[in-house]
């Protein structure tokens, strides 16, 4: 009986861990680096397949500031805020681009970089103040 509730209460524990987040990072990458901050986060590829999901903390009232590069292939980013999703910009091959958008004001900020199929010799950053 013992080793029941024990094994029950380890089932419990692992299924709150695994959280119930509606965006989730699916993908296959091959020289791939991305870091995830409080307010700013990052990632850089050889080549990228599939989603990559950043959460930043907004502490005011602002936008989206981000950089993008890709050599080919076709990303489109989207960015979630108050349980609104709005497309932030989408860049295609041979792209180089440096600016801002969205509305922000305090809170979480799910950001989600969607690739369709291969992308090759990318990077992306991201910033909310």
């Amino acid at each position: 009986m013992k080793k029941t509730r024990l094994l029950l209460a380890a089932l419990v524990i692992l299924l709150a861990l695994t959280g119930c987040g509606k965006y989730t990072s699916s993908y296959k990458a091959v020289g791939f680096v991305h870091s995830n901050g409080r307010t700013s986060a990052e990632m850089s590829f050889y080549s990228f397949e599939g989603r990559m999901v950043f959460r930043l903390n907004s502490t005011g009232e602002g936008d989206i500031k981000y950089t993008a590069k890709l050599e080919s292939g076709t990303a489109t980013i989207r960015y979630e805020y108050r349980g609104t999703e709005s497309e932030l910009f989408t860049i295609g091959p041979e792209s180089e681009l440096e600016s801002h958008g969205g509305y922000v004001e305090s809170g979480t900020v799910t950001i989600i970089v969607e690739t369709e199929g291969k992308c090759m010799n990318g990077s992306f950053s991201f910033r909310v103040e």
